[in-house]
């Protein structure tokens, strides 16, 4: 997301009306409901992110201790208990 300045974008009475609730600051202005995205939507990141869970879950499965994959994946040992909570519930 990037700044645009509003006087080139809007028109001045909307400019002015705007002014008469925030002089000169920063406010963000949310999409419409219909043009909104889902976290994760725009990248890869939501994928890449069920990938290493699947991964941490087999990887519990073949025997490997909560602490240990804390130190392989970098993650706390509860964040590390709720993706296999989570893959648990998970159809298969």
């Amino acid at each position: 997301m990037g700044y645009r300045k509003a006087e080139k974008i809007l028109p001045p009475e909307v400019v002015a009306l705007i002014q008469q609730y925030v002089d000169g600051e920063y406010i963000y202005i949310p999409r419409k409901e219909e043009n909104r995205k889902c976290w994760g939507e725009s990248t890869d990141y939501r994928r890449e992110m069920d990938e290493r869970n699947r991964r941490i879950y087999e990887d519990y499965l073949s025997g490997m201790k909560t602490d240990t994959l804390s130190m392989k994946y970098f993650l706390s040992e509860k964040s590390i208990q709720r993706i296999i909570a989570k893959e648990k519930k998970r159809p298969a």
